[in-house]
């Protein structure tokens, strides 16, 4: 069964920065892309960051910047590190793990960025 667990959400001031982490487990997922979605009250849910098997990385056109995803393909994770955040970026953070054919979902966690 696969497990995506999601850590490093939390309240952060603007200008402040957060780290999160999802490790994966269940199958291998060496050969899966990972990334990170966030969804706001409101809005339709929409990528932040992935991250190819080979390390090419992606970011939403918002990110200017500020934001850097990495894995670790021995540990099945992935991390977002996230800087100069602002109140837009309040929302919750999904991961997604991504094989094609088959795709996964976390549970989501909470970053909240107050003025």
């Amino acid at each position: 069964q696969v497990q995506l667990e999601e850590s490093g959400g939390g309240s952060v001031q603007s200008g402040g920065s957060l780290s999160l982490s999802c490790a994966a487990s269940g199958t291998d997922f060496t050969y899966y892309a990972m990334g990170w979605y966030r969804q706001a009250p409101g809005k339709e849910r929409e990528m932040v960051a992935s991250i190819t098997s080979s390390g090419k990385t992606d970011y939403g056109d918002f990110v200017k910047g500020r934001f850097t995803i990495s894995r670790d393909n021995a540990k099945n994770t992935v991390f977002l590190r996230m800087d100069s955040l602002e109140s837009e970026d309040s929302a919750i953070y999904y991961c997604k793990v991504d094989g094609g054919l088959n795709w996964y979902w976390g549970r989501g966690t909470q970053v909240t960025v107050s003025s």
